[in-house]
């Protein structure tokens, strides 16, 4: 499942330059995940980097975005290809 940033973020902006699939960005408050864009980092690394990162441990699996470790790796290779 992609992955959401929850109210207790501290808009560190630690978790922006760990994402390779540039899917974290400033919102109107605090950072937001584009889970269109997020694969749990599938395809570059074996955990997700922003979660390693986060200082207050705000970054959690969203409920409302259930997808397989397949579909994950599905998205990272159409993410990658366009980049290319």
């Amino acid at each position: 499942m992609a992955l959401k940033i929850t109210d207790s973020c501290i808009s560190c902006d630690v978790c922006v330059f760990e994402c390779p699939n540039q899917a974290i960005s400033l919102g109107e408050e605090i950072y937001v995940i584009d889970p269109e864009r997020c694969t749990e980092c599938v395809g570059h690394h074996e955990t997700p980097q922003c979660v390693a990162v986060c200082p207050v441990d705000c970054i959690v699996p969203d409920p409302e975005r259930r997808e397989e470790r397949e579909l994950l790796y599905q998205k990272y290779l159409r993410l990658t290809k366009t980049r290319r």
